[in-house]
């Protein structure tokens, strides 16, 4: 196992920035508006857990299906970033205890990529997105993206559509990166 964690970790990264349609500033916030292109994602859900804990769990699980536990032992390397959908709670101080974390699957096994060994990892077909977005730094928890996408709101125009039931927490780094850490709060634009 370690093997397979450490390909996905160590192996090649594909880091995917999307295409920076607007960027701004408010209030010393800065956020951007970028367009990021569809295709396949591996996905898992978790449910029943608190935010963090079952984020981790998420991750892991998707981490050795990139580093080869597929039906074809194939090791793709990992692509960035991973995102994890967080839904509020009515409370708005926390997220539900459910969550659904994605990852694109790299570009040369974006025509057919490897089927899980696990059910509980499934390959969908994306939509390209839109999305509102801010970057902040540290090794984020729960509490740091209701912060920061309280804060993004807080920078978008009255008229900017964006959907409010779900947002999406992203990560770019491994987590032995001690510093320099990457991470983002997505409000996914509606038509």
């Amino acid at each position: 196992m370690f093997g397979m964690i450490k390909n996905s970790i160590f192996g090649g990264v594909e880091t995917n920035d999307g295409k920076l349609l607007h960027k701004g500033e408010k209030d010393g916030i800065t956020f951007e508006e970028r367009e990021y292109e569809g295709g396949k994602f591996a996905s898992t859900e978790v449910s029943g857990k608190p935010f963090d804990e079952a984020s981790k769990e998420g991750v892991l699980r998707l981490l050795k299906y990139v580093g080869g536990t597929n039906q074809n032992g194939t090791g793709m390397g990992m692509t960035s970033p991973v995102s994890i959908i967080g839904y509020p709670a009515e409370d708005s101080e926390s997220l539900q205890p459910n969550v659904k974390v994605m990852i694109r699957i790299p570009s040369q096994y974006q025509a057919d990529p490897p089927a899980p060994m696990e059910d509980t990892i499934k390959i969908e077909d994306r939509e390209t997105v839109t999305v509102f977005s801010t970057q902040f730094g540290g090794y984020a928890k729960e509490a740091d993206y209701i912060s920061h996408a309280a804060k993004l709101r807080s920078c978008l125009d009255p008229e900017a559509s964006y959907h409010t039931d779900y947002y999406m927490c992203c990560g770019y780094d491994p987590p032995m990166k001690p510093y320099g850490r990457r991470n983002e709060v997505w409000l996914v634009k509606s038509n």
